[in-house]
């Protein structure tokens, strides 16, 4: 413990505190600011992510508030960061230098060690995410840690709710059921009589039911859209529940619904739920909506739960343990509104990216929707990350999605389709599908190589095209390396390979790769396409190879209903601009970057 410098209290102090929280109008108001003060004193140097778990505020909001302390010469401008003389003098006057740390160091504050004996259970689980379905971060999935799966389950042991009787998971995109039938092998025998999953993903089901076959454990999995009451046959059936729903007051009162219809009638029944930090306001949602199920809480346990990937909430969610009533039951019918963050989000926000510096936008009607998607891709103008938050953009600013591309061609509509119609108004088609004796002459010309759908096996080839357009695009500043735009490109082939083509001799490795994907302005609804990438090898008929990849992109933009398509091409890849330009693509703007010389003001 020390006890350093005491001054007294001073209006300007708390006016300080007011002038922050205004300025990123934060919530939570001065007290908010204070305890990320307070957490600088005890954790310096700390980083933002840091700081959001110590704290329970989003890493947004701490970074927001982090760049106002640091414009008033509060924290320092290295990273870590760290309070300045300034900074010290403002926390002894508001009486907050005391630093004494009470947290048990065995278990970080989380009250449940993992034993040796689980060791072998928590690197088991590790193999198993590896091989398991990825994340879906449009639907607020992010996978908790191995280490967190066994921690839910030394949780239902040390609640009684295990061993014996049956278990509910109300989603299961973190494998909890698993995790229960490999704790149940490494010790030697089944700590449960069933557990029942239910979920809407058929690819997370298929893979519960093809590792546990051999554990051991009775697993039954259910398709089944929680929108909708669970099916008859599940009500009333089990003696404890467990779910992490999707963050926001209606996600977490719809699956907690269904976890009580799932549950047998009666008091005392367990469900454990896990939940990501919000406000003091969207807390008292979500804390009415178990009082209005009928449930008291029966335990509580901040950061109990770590992510992967859920940077936002800095990695972190509380666990809480709580029992029925006399007073339980669940009055939620067929659901139709918001349910996830991504339902709710109605702003963009600026993000920096640390490496370049550039400001890349993220939300509704952004290239990238989330933070996530856009790390997945990394920063547009060097390839990098990682990115820092930065203000909420205005709606007024916001642009739709073709105006911050800089090409664009569009396309006729397909027919006949009384769906679609014919290209807006007001547009110049830029591009036909060739006929079918065009069609023949571009094959012949582009003959022995042919295109099909890319899979897994095209991997290492892809790679290395990702990996030569970054060096083309980007120069020093590139992520040239293969393995790593393999890895990037298998996370995205697990939820879908349409759009993926590779040009190839039959039976052969690839020479040329095309990448279209399909999205939708959230703000509009209008869907279009993004030409991704585009690379051929040097082969004799390269030109020939690249238009009938790019044919074969436009004609599955075609297929899909698509009339506008929009790709990026870097200022010095003049073969690629050229290849767009053949096709009529159009420019519609120009990124614009400068360098200053470092340490000049």
């Amino acid at each position: 413990m020390t006890n350093a410098r005491r001054h007294p209290r001073s209006t300007t102090a708390d006016q300080l505190l007011t002038e922050v929280s205004d300025a990123v109008r934060l919530q939570e108001g001065p007290p908010g600011v204070r305890s990320v003060l307070r957490a600088l004193r005890r954790l310096a140097p700390a980083s933002t992510k840091d700081l959001s778990r110590a704290t329970g505020l989003p890493v947004p909001i701490v970074a927001a508030l982090g760049n106002e302390l640091r414009r008033r010469g509060l924290v320092t401008k290295e990273r870590p960061s760290r309070l300045t003389e300034a900074g010290r003098d403002l926390v002894a006057q508001l009486g907050m230098d005391l630093t004494l740390d009470a947290t048990c160091r065995t278990c970080d504050g989380r009250e449940l060690v993992i034993p040796e004996v689980l060791d072998e259970a928590v690197r088991r689980l590790r193999a198993l995410m590896e091989s398991g379905p990825a994340a879906d971060m449009a639907i607020d999935q992010s996978h908790c840690t191995a280490e967190t799966k066994v921690r839910r389950v030394l949780a239902l042991l040390t609640a009684g709710a295990l061993p014996g009787g049956s278990l509910l998971l109300v989603g299961d995109d973190d494998l909890v059921s698993l995790a229960v039938a490999v704790v149940g092998d490494v010790l030697g025998g089944p700590i449960v009589e069933r557990v029942t999953v239910v979920d809407i993903s058929a690819e997370i089901l298929d893979y519960i039911q093809k590792v546990s076959a051999g554990l051991g454990t009775p697993v039954e999995t259910v398709r089944h859209d929680l929108r909708r009451p669970l099916p008859a046959r599940l009500h009333g059936q089990h003696d404890v529940a467990m779910t992490d729903p999707p963050y926001t007051p209606e996600g977490a009162r719809l699956f907690l619904s269904r976890a009580v219809e799932g549950l047998r009638p009666g008091p005392a029944h367990s469900v454990f739920f896990s939940f990501g930090g919000k406000s003091p306001d969207e807390m008292l949602e979500v804390q009415r909506e178990i009082m209005a199920l009928g449930l008291v809480t029966n335990g509580y346990i901040r950061n109990f739960n770590e992510y992967e990937g859920s940077g936002i909430l800095g990695g972190v969610g509380f666990f809480q343990h709580l029992l029925t009533t006399t007073s339980t039951a669940s009055r939620q019918g067929d659901y139709g509104g918001p349910l996830y963050t991504g339902d709710k989000r109605t702003r963009q926000r600026e993000y920096e990216c640390v490496a370049c510096g550039a400001q890349v936008r993220v939300g509704p009607g952004a290239r990238w929707t989330s933070v996530a998607a856009l790390r997945a891709d990394g920063c547009p103008n060097c390839g990098k990350g990682p990115f820092r938050p930065g203000r909420l953009v205005p709606a007024e600013e916001a642009p739709a999605p073709a105006e911050q591309s800089p090409a664009t061609v569009s396309t006729p509509a397909p027919s006949p389709s009384p769906a679609s119609g014919p290209a807006p108004t007001g547009r110049t088609v830029g591009w036909h599908p060739p006929t079918p004796e065009e069609r023949a002459a571009l094959e012949k010309r582009a003959h022995p190589y042919v295109t099909r759908q890319a899979d897994e096996r095209d991997l290492p080839a892809i790679g290395a095209f990702e990996a030569e357009i970054a060096r083309v695009s980007f120069g020093e500043d590139a992520i040239d390396d293969p393995a790593r735009w393999a890895t990037r490109l298998g996370r995205a082939m697990e939820k879908s390979k349409e759009g993926m083509i590779v040009a190839h001799r039959p039976g052969e490795d690839p020479v040329g790769w095309c990448w279209v994907s399909i999205n939708q302005n959230a703000m509009t609804g209008d869907r279009y396409a993004n030409f991704r990438s585009l690379a051929v090898s040097p082969v004799d008929n390269r030109s020939d190879v690249a238009e009938l990849l790019l044919t074969a992109g436009l004609e599955f933009c075609l297929a899909n209903g698509i009339t506008e398509v929009v790709g990026r091409v870097h200022v010095g890849n003049v073969p690629m601009r050229t290849v767009y330009r053949k096709f009529g693509f159009d420019p519609t703007s120009l990124a614009m970057r400068l360098f200053l010389p470092r340490g000049e003001r």
